[in-house]
């Protein structure tokens, strides 16, 4: 039974941390949009990130 008067605050100062953590984040926007990323997946709008290599010949301009 001691144990409860422990266990009861705790669980409860948990739940507020939580709630106010919740509620931290739904007044920061951390939910407006939450099907844009999952749309942004499927379009193929990315430019190349690596530049192609310059095109140069490994045989010199003699040989043949």
């Amino acid at each position: 039974m001691n144990t409860l008067y422990l266990l009861i605050p705790a669980a409860l100062l948990l739940g507020l941390i939580g709630l106010g953590l919740m509620l931290w984040a739904v007044r920061n926007g951390q939910f407006e949009d939450l099907e844009g990323p999952a749309h942004r997946i499927l379009f193929d709008d990315d430019q190349d990130q690596i530049p192609a290599p310059p095109c140069t010949s490994t045989r010199e301009e003699g040989e043949a």
